[in-house]
């Protein structure tokens, strides 16, 4: 019925659709997204359980903006990790997850191992975060920190056209 990708079932235009609504508003009753798709409640369901169960759909969740929270200032942190290991770089990523400021963490290729995305209260408190929790770390032999003046958040990934299809 559905061809694969990589272990998952390829998404085809009706899972296209119900995906793009469900990025716009993940809160849709199953018969409001049927009808703004045109399909039937029951193929909507099914779908959507399907997208879930194949890894497409990974969650749902509110989306929250950290300056509501009081975190109203964003940087991002690139660290260059030593001993140059899966197990040291993965080690680290895991430990700056675990971290209250951090929004997320990227394991990169390039000059940095690390970039950590957080959000705090204020550049005071970016200082003192660097200095005093992350720079000091043994294991770590360079860190640059970029304060963010903007950030969007893209929330509704489009479909990359047929051309730049593998």
């Amino acid at each position: 019925m559905f061809a694969l990708i990589e272990g998952r079932r390829r998404v085809d235009a009706v899972d296209g659709a119900i995906l793009r609504r469900l990025q716009q508003d993940g809160r849709q009753t199953n018969r409001e997204l049927a009808a703004a798709v045109g399909v039937a409640p029951s193929t909507a369901l099914e779908r959507t359980r399907a997208l879930r169960a194949g890894g497409v759909i990974t969650g749902f969740h509110a989306a929250v903006d950290p300056a509501a929270l009081g975190r109203g200032v964003q940087a991002l942190i690139a660290i260059r990790v030593r001993p140059q290991s899966e197990e040291a770089i993965l080690s680290v990523r895991d430990r700056l997850a675990a971290m209250p400021e951090t929004l997320s963490v990227f394991v990169v290729t390039g000059n940095d191992d690390v970039m950590v995305h957080v959000a705090v209260p204020s550049t005071r408190y970016l200082r003192d975060f660097v200095l005093d929790r992350i720079a000091r770390r043994k294991e770590f032999v360079d860190v640059r920190t970029t304060v963010l003046l903007d950030h969007v958040e893209v929330r509704e990934q489009v479909e990359l056209s047929d051309v730049a299809k593998p």
